[in-house]
């Protein structure tokens, strides 16, 4: 399956006391496909704060999503975690709401070895008809699925992309082992430009929520060869690219949609909204963009 080249992890929008706002969720996925050109969304990844959603909540998330996009993008499911059994559930619950495809991150806190971390994927995949991509980050996560153990993931029929945060060094690697048809995708706005060009498909970004039309501009540039255009692009949303991750994700994100005319509430415990001073820094940096 093919899930485009810009993919956005969106945040989950709260209302004041903190469960879903329903109307700003469809308000966001709508600006995410008509306004930022996301050719797919994922929801419930770290990005909407899948530690803290519950799974009646991701159930109803899963379900709206599928419903409100009406097959304008694809809807990624994130169904992922330490627990193996617990992901299977989870993906089965996604499953029955009509998603394109899951995305499971590496297991987390618990460090499994390369095996531990292959038969986990490999059960859960099993488990579910649905196309499979895997999330390597191992700045959550502590440990990282090898080039290795990914290409020998790659070999399950429905396991069929990759969502990579390790070295560039790793997205070669695995793009150059992998079956016809795996996708890379680069997990680190920063990296994407670099990812292209050492073969990744496209990007999960956090950044396409605020400048998806550039990020998209700079993809297409570069694949039609314009290599000095895409980057001069990547150049001017440096500052964002970095800028949004100068606290834990997706508090600055959600900030930013807020100063964009579409706020999406806080974040629940244990993050914590932003002080004044660094607000006053994401409007300077998102000022330089503008």
């Amino acid at each position: 399956m093919d899930f485009g080249r810009l993919i956005t992890a969106m945040v989950t929008p709260f209302s004041a006391d903190g469960s879903i706002d329903w109307e700003t969720t469809g308000r966001l996925l709508d600006y995410l496909i008509e306004d930022q050109l996301s050719d797919g969304v994922v929801v419930c990844g770290t990005t909407g704060e899948s530690p803290t959603v519950s799974d009646e909540e991701k159930q109803a998330l899963f379900a709206f999503a599928v419903k409100h996009a009406r097959g304008r993008c694809k809807i990624i499911a994130g169904t992922g975690s330490n627990d193996t059994a617990h992901s299977i559930h989870v993906t089965r619950i996604a499953e029955q709401c009509g998603v394109d495809a899951v995305l499971l991150v590496a297991p987390y806190y618990n460090k499994p070895t390369q095996e531990g971390l292959y038969q986990h994927f490999k059960a859960i995949a099993e488990s579910t008809s649905l196309p499979v991509m895997l999330y390597n980050v191992p700045g959550r996560t502590i440990v990282s699925l090898s080039a290795a153990t990914t290409l020998r993931l790659a070999q399950l029929p429905n396991v069929v992309a990759t969502k990579e945060c390790a070295a560039l060094d790793q997205v070669a690697e695995i793009v150059m082992g992998a079956p016809e048809g795996f996708l890379v995708y680069s997990g680190d706005d920063s990296s994407a430009l670099p990812a292209l060009a050492v073969g990744a498909h496209g990007v999960v970004s956090v950044a396409s929520h605020i400048i998806g039309k550039p990020m998209k501009a700079m993809i297409q540039a570069y694949l039609d060869g314009d290599v000095s255009r895409a980057t001069k692009l990547h150049g001017e949303q440096l500052p964002i690219f970095k800028g949004l991750f100068d606290l834990p994700n997706p508090v600055l994100v959600k900030a930013a949609l807020s100063f964009q005319g579409l706020p999406v509430g806080g974040v629940r415990l244990p993050l914590v909204a932003a002080s004044e001073s660094e607000l006053e820094t994401l409007r300077r940096v998102l000022k330089q963009e503008a």
